[in-house]
């Protein structure tokens, strides 16, 4: 793997708990994303799914930024960062199972912004900055951006943005639902780790089959919602840690989680 322009690894993964932080370090490049940066976030999701001692991942940027998108240098050489099945940066096209938590300090943009919008939740200093700027390159934003956005604004907002390709102002986002945590710049990967450390507390087979039933639900028919949700429903509701959680609560102590 290519090192970052200060000899260093282009992607930090590091583990706090049961969290795993995993950071793009292209400080110099604003983060920019190529295909070893794209690698190694798909090798560190891939991780995150496999451990059971991992229960929650995020995403963030070293150098007070989050990413300006695809490395454009790169792309005129020919090089492309999206990975089959996997998309741009690993994640947009196959997000993991487990929840995934975006930290945004600084720019958030084109691609940057496409993979904040592949994670289940946005935390952002107050000065992050959003942004699909690709029609102003002659590109289209096609890693999720022009679905994603109009999931999570209202549409005609989502599509003013994509069509004038201007920046988003983190309180806006905030404001318009998109953003979850508004924290003071600087604040954006602690305050995280800090919600991270929340869900993280809780039974992960519930956890993470509860962002799968939410996420696929968008999809389903009003009249099969319940024929689709039962049997999710019911291989949680039947596990070892549905009886955990009922006697922990019981016996008023923390639940002991075994994943099972």
């Amino acid at each position: 793997m290519a090192l970052n322009d200060e000899g260093e690894a282009p992607v930090l993964v590091d583990r706090d708990g049961a969290v795993l932080i995993i950071s793009i370090n292209r400080p110099h490049r604003r983060n920019a994303v190529n295909r070893d940066v794209s690698v190694a976030i798909a090798a560190a999701l891939d991780d995150l799914d496999s451990d059971p001692g991992l229960s929650v991942a995020i995403i963030t940027g070293t150098g007070g930024q989050f990413s300006s998108g695809m490395d454009l240098k790169d792309f005129v050489a020919g090089a492309r960062p999206e990975l089959p099945g996997r998309g741009f940066a690993g994640v947009t096209e196959r997000p993991p199972v487990k929840p995934l938590i975006a930290a945004v300090e600084g720019f958030a943009l084109a691609g940057g912004f496409e993979l904040a919008l592949a994670c289940d939740l946005i935390v952002a200093g107050t000065g992050a900055q959003f942004g699909l700027p690709e029609v102003s390159r002659g590109l289209v934003a096609g890693s999720g951006g022009m679905v994603r956005l109009a999931q999570r604004m209202p549409f005609g907002i989502a599509l003013e943005y994509v069509l004038t390709g201007q920046r988003l102002a983190a309180p806006e986002a905030y404001r318009l639902g998109l953003v979850n945590r508004l924290t003071e710049d600087g604040q954006a990967l602690q305050t995280a780790i800090d919600l991270a450390k929340v869900i993280a507390a809780n039974a992960p087979l519930s956890v993470a089959m509860a962002k799968r039933i939410m996420n696929e639900a968008r999809d389903w028919l009003s009249t099969e919602v319940w024929e689709r949700q039962r049997p999710l429903a019911e291989s949680v509701i039947g596990s070892e840690d549905a009886q955990e959680g009922a006697r922990a609560f019981a016996e008023k102590r923390v639940p002991i989680w075994s994943g099972r």
